[in-house]
C-alpha cells in the first residue's frame, strides 16, 4: 500500500506543530514536580500526554473548520494556509477528524480514572468543550476575547495539576504556582499568532484581546507573561527547591529577543518566524524547569 505523502503533509500542517509544545509543556512539568515528591508514574504521565496532545490537535482541527464556517480564514489571510479555506481537505473531512480526534482523547482521558477517579471524567469533558467553543458555538469564546484565558486555565493550570495529581493524588500550591509559567509562556504562541490575524480578524469579527485593545497592548502582555514566567522560578527557589529550578533564567535573553522581534515586526512572515520561535521557546522553558524541580 502507497502512502500518499503531499495528504499527509496537508494534514500535518492542520494539526499546527508549531503549537504542540503547549501541550507537551504542562505534562513535563507536571511529571517533575511527582518526580520531586518520589511519586512519578510512567504510565499516567504518557496518557497526560497523550490526551493533552489529542486535545491541541482537536482544537486546531476546530479552529479550520470553525474559522472558515465564519469567514475568519479568507483569501486575505496573511497567515500560514488553512486546509478547509485553502480547499486542500473539506470542511465535512474536518469536521470529522475533528470530532475523531476528540473522541480519541475521551478515550485516553478514561485511562486516567485508574489514578484519579471518576471526577476527572469532569475535567475531560470540559476540555473538549472548550475546545471545540474556542471558535465553534453560539459564542465563540476567540471570538470574544477569551482565547487566551482559555488558553492559560488548560494549558496551564489543569493540565499541570491535573497530570501533578494523576500521579501524587493531589494538588499543593508548589503545582499551582508551577503551572503559571506555562500558562502564560503557552498563551504567549496565541498572542504572536492572533498579533499576525489582527486586520483579518477585525474584518471577521473576530474580537480578539488584539483587536480590541490593539497590538501595544499585546506587545506589553506578552512581554509581562514572560517576566513572570522567568520571576517564578525564583519563588520556587524561595519555596524550598534547589537553585537547579533558577535554570529557565538562561532563557532570559532569548525571550527579550522576541519582545523586541514583536515590536519591530513588520511582515507577516517574521510573524510566523516568531511563533515557531515562541513554541520553542516554551518547549526549552518546560525541559528546564522540569529537570530544575525534580532534582
Amino acid at each position: 500500500m502507497t502512502v500518499d505523502h503531499s495528504r499527509l503533509k496537508v494534514w500535518l500542517s492542520a494539526a499546527r506543530p508549531r503549537t504542540l509544545p503547549a501541550a507537551i509543556a504542562p505534562v513535563i512539568v507536571g511529571s517533575a514536580l511527582a518526580a520531586h515528591d518520589g511519586r512519578f508514574d510512567a504510565g499516567a504521565a504518557a496518557l497526560c500526554l497523550t490526551f493533552a496532545l489529542l486535545i491541541q490537535i482537536g482544537t486546531n482541527f476546530a479552529n479550520d473548520y470553525y474559522d472558515f464556517v465564519h469567514g475568519a480564514d479568507t483569501a486575505a489571510r496573511v497567515g500560514p494556509r488553512r486546509a478547509v479555506a485553502a480547499g486542500l481537505i473539506p470542511a465535512a473531512t474536518m469536521r470529522g477528524a475533528m470530532i475523531v480526534t476528540f473522541a480519541a482523547a475521551f478515550t485516553a482521558g478514561l485511562g486516567l480514572v485508574a489514578w484519579g477517579g471518576p471526577w476527572l471524567i469532569a475535567i475531560g469533558i470540559a476540555s473538549i468543550a472548550c475546545g471545540i467553543t474556542y471558535t465553534g458555538g453560539p459564542w465563540p469564546l476567540g471570538y470574544h476575547g477569551l482565547g487566551d484565558v482559555f488558553v492559560f486555565v488548560f494549558f496551564g493550570l489543569v493540565a499541570v495539576t491535573a497530570t501533578y495529581f494523576v500521579q501524587v493524588g493531589g494538588v499543593t500550591g508548589d503545582a499551582l504556582l508551577a503551572a503559571i509559567p506555562v500558562g502564560l509562556l503557552a498563551t504567549n504562541i496565541l498572542v504572536v499568532n492572533n498579533y499576525r490575524d489582527a486586520d483579518t480578524d477585525a474584518a471577521a469579527g473576530k474580537r480578539t484581546l488584539v483587536v480590541r485593545f490593539g497590538r501595544g497592548a499585546a506587545r506589553a502582555q506578552f512581554a509581562l507573561s514572560l517576566l513572570i514566567a522567568l520571576s517564578i522560578p525564583i519563588a520556587m527557589l524561595a519555596r524550598g527547591f534547589r537553585p537547579w529550578c533558577l535554570l529557565p533564567l538562561v532563557l532570559a535573553p532569548i525571550g527579550w529577543s522576541h519582545v523586541r522581534r514583536l515590536r519591530q515586526s513588520t511582515t507577516p512572515g517574521e510573524l510566523i518566524a516568531l511563533l515557531g520561535d515562541t513554541g520553542k521557546l516554551v518547549a526549552a522553558y518546560a525541559v528546564l524547569f522540569a529537570l530544575g524541580l525534580a532534582q
